[in-house]
């Protein structure tokens, strides 16, 4: 059975782990003051033409996005997100214990707009309602669309303007950048804080926080270490870094997600299904009938994602760092025999 759950059910690419093999016997400083980690961190500034962001490494994306956010935030003060954002539905809650209150717009395709936000702000009640803060936006979305760069630049003015922080989720950033025309310097000029997503992007795990407002940076070492995010084994993370974006693999990766994804979405609307959704990332979902998913859960695993009322279902299948394009073939063939025998 082959899994389209998900794109980390497969380990690391041979790059990463023949780095992690070369390197295991070298004896270094703990807690990401290792050179591995040094290096991977100038890497990342050299890419994002960016020298002074701040670069810190962490095991995975929940972690990520609560250290950062508990970090931004005061005691009374909230974060906006899409309704279908990662934090509101899929991480248990991880943002409220730290005390801070998600406020969940909804957005049919996922993303934020200013003036979807700005609705929602002129509803909040100075003084006797929480205070928010800080807008949370993941690219690629959860529901397998992009941000563009006009998109991204008018949120970040209208967070100047209200005197917000911008926060970009970027577990699967390296897809959601292939997808548009988003490059990897404007993460820089247009939002506070972002995440280098490394679990679905090749890694064995690990994210990388970048930090671009300097006012952000400050102390936010001492929440990582509170927050049980500072690893002694770092090195563990920064070579995986390192190797990600020597030679621009890692958007090499996030290319190859895409097109895997987009050769699927070609030969499923070839046999006549419709999508939920125009994603262009590596997160595709076809609208199938019931009986058809059925027959295909017996070879391949995958999300049914929303039950309809038509006999139908919307159902998300996934493309990994390691999907050949064999793979591809026999699953549009699949269906197809499915479709035909149904």
């Amino acid at each position: 059975m082959y899994s389209f759950k998900n794109d980390y059910s497969v380990g690391a690419h041979p790059h990463i782990l023949k780095a992690l093999s070369e390197t295991n016997d070298t004896v270094q400083p703990g807690y990401g003051e290792d050179a591995y980690s040094r290096q991977a961190a100038d890497l990342i500034r050299e890419k994002l033409q960016s020298p002074a962001a701040g670069v810190y490494f962490v095991s995975g994306g929940t972690q990520a996005n609560l250290t950062v956010i508990s970090s931004v935030l005061k005691p009374y003060q909230s974060v906006i997100s899409a309704a279908s954002g990662h934090i509101n539905h899929h991480e248990t809650g991880a943002i409220e214990a730290t005390g801070h209150r998600i406020e969940a717009l909804p957005a049919a395709d996922g993303k934020l707009t200013p003036a979807l936000i700005g609705d929602y702000l002129g509803t909040a009640m100075e003084v006797h309602m929480r205070m928010p803060k800080l807008v949370y936006i993941s690219n690629s979305t959860e529901v397998g669309t992009h941000y563009t760069k006009a998109e991204l630049a008018a949120l970040w003015e209208f967070c100047r303007e209200k005197k917000l922080y911008l926060f970009m989720d970027g577990a699967r950033l390296a897809s959601g950048l292939d997808a548009g025309d988003i490059g990897f310097p404007d993460l820089a000029r247009y939002t506070d804080v972002f995440y280098i997503g490394g679990t679905k992007n090749g890694a064995l795990l690990g994210e990388a926080i970048v930090i671009n407002n300097p006012s952000l940076d400050e102390d936010f070492a001492y929440n990582l270490k509170m927050r049980g995010a500072l690893l002694a084994k770092g090195r563990i993370l920064g070579i995986q870094f390192a190797e990600l974006f020597r030679d621009d693999l890692y958007f090499k990766i996030g290319a190859h997600l895409n097109r895997t994804a987009a050769r699927l979405t070609e030969g499923i609307r070839a046999l006549g299904f419709g999508f939920s959704t125009d994603s262009k990332t590596n997160q595709i979902f076809p609208i199938l009938p019931f009986a058809v998913i059925r027959e295909l859960e017996r070879k391949y695993d995958f999300y049914v994602w929303e039950k309809r009322d038509d006999g139908k279902a919307v159902v998300r299948l996934v493309t990994n760092w390691a999907i050949t394009d064999a793979i591809v073939e026999q699953f549009i063939a699949d269906l197809g025999e499915c479709a035909a025998t149904t």
